[in-house]
């Protein structure tokens, strides 16, 4: 009788070390500000968002694009500068190695157009060798930093881009039109917009004149 009293004793004894020890690891965790350990359900799976604790939606990573052959290209590559696009530059040979290249029929050795699968809807201009300009198009998601891209109002290139030259366009009624930068010319890359009938942008383009300016590739 005495045994099994004992025995009862100890177990009950155990079991409040047992609970005393988790408590204690709880609140060492708070003391020293990291979390006490979690399940694996609990945990982080990798290559997952982490919820917003404000929101309980999940961030997004680092957003990438796929190309038509499958490859990634960050999103940060996706945005047009008066500098370029990418790894092409204004002003400079196409790069070695890059993945544009000359596709289809050309308008001469001294004026080529350059495509990338990476960039779908984007082409670019090369004269002498240099990249001279380059065109986003509809079918592309290409932007620049302020947010404008193809199919965005007049209205918001306006409050971005204030003061750009109107011209009537050369294929379509008006309200279609081309908004070109006031430094356009002056030897610097510019910013020329072509905006549709529908008052959307249907194409953006930087470069330097008069390539800038050309209505049909090289012409």
């Amino acid at each position: 009788m005495h045994r099994v009293t004992f025995g009862m004793k100890l177990h009950h004894t155990l079991l409040a070390c047992l609970a005393f020890g988790t408590a204690l690891t709880a609140c060492s965790s708070e003391q020293s500000g990291t979390a006490a350990p979690t399940s694996t359900s609990e945990s982080a799976v990798e290559g997952t968002a982490a919820p917003s604790l404000a929101t309980g939606i999940a961030s997004e990573p680092a957003a990438v694009r796929k190309d038509e052959q499958g490859a990634t290209t960050p999103a940060s590559m996706k945005t047009l500068r008066l500098e370029g696009l990418g790894d092409l530059r204004i002003g400079k040979p196409v790069p070695n190695g890059s993945t544009w290249a000359e596709r289809g029929a050309q308008a001469s050795d001294a004026c080529t157009t350059v495509t990338s699968s990476a960039y779908p809807g984007v082409y670019a201009i090369v004269l002498d060798g240099k990249v001279q300009r380059i065109t986003v198009g509809k079918r592309s998601d290409v932007k620049l930093v302020e947010g404008i891209g193809v199919g965005a109002s007049e209205q918001d290139v306006e409050k971005w881009f204030g003061g750009f030259r109107s011209e009537p366009h050369k294929y379509e009624a008006a309200p279609a039109k081309y908004l070109t930068a006031p430094n356009a010319g002056r030897g610097d890359s510019a910013l020329r917009f072509e905006i549709g009938q529908d008052g959307k942008v249907s194409a953006m383009h930087v470069g330097l004149m008069p390539a800038l300016a050309y209505v049909e590739g090289c012409a």
